[in-house]
């Protein structure tokens, strides 16, 4: 996206846009002035002093009033000191100019942060030429604030992802996501005996470990997971799938753990087996046995619905192997 920088642009706002963010109001009214412009740049804006209320420096949590002169300046784009790497591997599905599909390996990190500043999907993106910048944003509640990323999985989290290629795919494709229009399913081993049954909860941050989120709070966004019993592995596990209703950080591993099940391996949410065997198999995968295998949605610029289907890595099936065996010799040594 490139901002026309020749503004200032100058609104007032209607009694219709009463109570509005001042990012969504601001997004909403340029929008015939730049044809792209997401949520997260506008947010850069106010930051950057570029929004003014009544003449003065707008705050991000200014809310809308009817009556409100608002001047915007648009600034240019940020871009991240992200370098390409060659070396990271990943498996691309599918591949246009508007986006790219792929297979993430678990333990790739999706995007540079501390500790990960290369080395990540996006560093590989950017080599292979499918990225040419990316913006920033230090605003966690921003999801897609990064163009491309238009959601995320985590390290240890094998499987499907698109990634935009232009910021018009991007914003469709974060549409897309908003309305709940993606068919996203994921396979996974959970601890214990799990029934097939439907979480419907709140998600918000945990109370007392910032790391992690929960389920039991008593304000947050709403989270919907439904859940298949594929095969019991005794007491010990359950092979689940998991279809996804709404996508909030964590959320599969938040609901099963919440319930007792957490997934087998979960250095976060999950407790290392008392169990020699079980232990022994739990430190050997060394990540949560987790697996994004469905994405299905509409081509953000054709229209046309696209799906992948993918299987899990081999860590993933090894485990699965030795969970039953491992139940197989509990059984006849009782």
């Amino acid at each position: 996206m490139s901002a026309d920088t020749t503004g200032p642009f100058e609104f007032v706002a209607q009694s219709s846009a009463k109570g509005d963010r001042i990012d969504r109001f601001v997004a909403r009214v340029m929008a015939p002035h730049i044809s792209v412009l997401s949520r997260a740049e506008v947010q850069r804006w106010i930051v950057g002093s570029r929004v003014l209320i009544d003449g003065r420096v707008a705050s991000s949590s200014d809310r809308v009033r009817a009556g409100m002169r608002i001047e915007v300046r648009p600034g240019p784009p940020a871009t991240t000191q992200a370098l390409p790497d060659a070396g990271v591997n990943f498996r691309e599905l599918y591949i246009d100019e508007h986006l790219v599909v792929i297979d993430k390996p678990p333990g790739l990190v999706v995007h540079p942060s501390r500790g990960h500043e290369t080395g990540t999907l996006v560093n590989g993106l950017l080599a292979r030429g499918y990225m040419e910048s990316w913006t920033e944003s230090d605003d966690e509640d921003l999801v897609f604030a990064r163009p491309g990323v238009v959601h995320r999985l985590d390290k240890g989290t094998s499987g499907v992802m698109v990634v935009a290629r232009t910021g018009e795919a991007r914003e469709r494709l974060k549409a897309l996501f908003a309305e709940h229009r993606i068919v996203r399913e994921y396979v996974a081993i959970a601890t214990g005996r799990v029934a097939s049954c439907t979480f419907s909860t709140l998600h918000g941050r945990h109370l007392v470990d910032r790391l992690r989120f929960s389920s039991r709070v008593r304000s947050g966004k709403s989270a919907i997971t439904h859940v298949d019993a594929l095969e019991p592995i005794g007491a010990v596990a359950t092979f689940v799938r998991c279809r996804l209703e709404t996508g909030r950080t964590h959320q599969i591993r938040v609901h099963l753990a919440d319930s007792g099940h957490a997934v087998f391996g979960d250095p976060l949410y999950g407790k290392t087996p008392k169990k020699a065997g079980l232990r022994e198999i739990w430190q050997t995968l060394g990540r949560q046995a987790l697996h994004a295998a469905r994405l299905g949605f509409e081509h953000p610029i054709t229209g046309s619905y696209m799906e992948w289907i993918t299987e899990p890595s081999a860590d993933f099936l090894q485990t699965l192997r030795a969970l039953r065996y491992f139940e197989e010799g509990s059984d006849s040594a009782s």
